[in-house]
């Protein structure tokens, strides 16, 4: 088959991004996108997919103004976990982006939230993978996006454990009185939904009276006592 430069010419006219529409079409050809995700998919991960149910995916989520400097390709496909997902970045910039690991995260986590828009009940793997063609060789940061912390040790810290809970509903009130200045509030929170608020207001009265709270502080809890009390009477009736 031969082409005429005309041919060209006419596909050239057409990109607005000459990177975006090569790749765009050449992954957007699920059987090239199968070739290139098995080639360069970690082992571990690979082994864990089965590739024949690959299919492409709408959605991108690189922010607009970096649009002319990334494309992005999203695919779905079954895992020995049920329905997974590999977001493809590729970059354009010829200067590498050192926060990168924690822009794959915000994409990985835009890709989470439209699997549950569409109806998923537990949130999908999605497997962020970066395709780089700049002029620096090798790429020179880490695409690990905790080591975009000052403390990479605690940020792993961090997120890899359940986040803090305060659950002041299971606290015994005995507890909860000797929070000193915030004790007002935990006591008002766990009783908002008591039938009588007085059976509190002694108790929030005693810790009025022991810590020295601003004005505005006390009003607003009086308001929001008054306003919540009054919305349950107006629904009993």
């Amino acid at each position: 088959m031969s082409y005429s430069p005309a041919i060209f010419t006419a596909a050239m006219k057409k990109m607005t991004s000459p990177h975006d529409a090569l790749f765009k079409t050449f992954l957007g050809d699920i059987t090239i996108a199968r070739d290139f995700l098995e080639l360069h998919m970690p082992a571990h991960l690979r082994e864990r997919c089965d590739f024949s149910t690959l299919a492409m995916e709408p959605g991108s989520f690189i922010e607009d103004d970096m649009r002319p400097l990334s494309t992005d390709m999203l695919y779905s496909l079954q895992t020995g976990a049920g329905k997974g997902y590999i977001y493809c970045v590729i970059e354009h910039q010829s200067r590498p982006d050192k926060r990168m690991g924690f822009r794959l995260m915000r994409y990985s986590i835009a890709a989470m939230n439209q699997h549950l828009k569409q109806g998923g009940k537990t949130l999908p793997l999605i497997v962020p993978l970066l395709f780089y063609h700049g002029e620096t060789s090798p790429y020179p940061y880490s695409t690990r996006w905790l080591d975009c912390f000052d403390d990479p040790h605690l940020a792993e810290l961090v997120y890899s454990q359940p986040f803090p809970l305060v659950d002041v509903t299971a606290m015994p009130d005995e507890h909860i009185l000797t929070h000193r200045r915030v004790a007002v509030l935990e006591l008002a929170q766990k009783h908002i939904r008591t039938r009588d608020m007085l059976e509190i207001s002694q108790a929030i009265g005693n810790l009025l009276n022991a810590w020295h709270l601003e004005l505005d502080v006390v009003r607003t809890l009086l308001q929001y006592i008054f306003s919540r009390v009054i919305l349950r009477n107006q629904a009993a009736f």
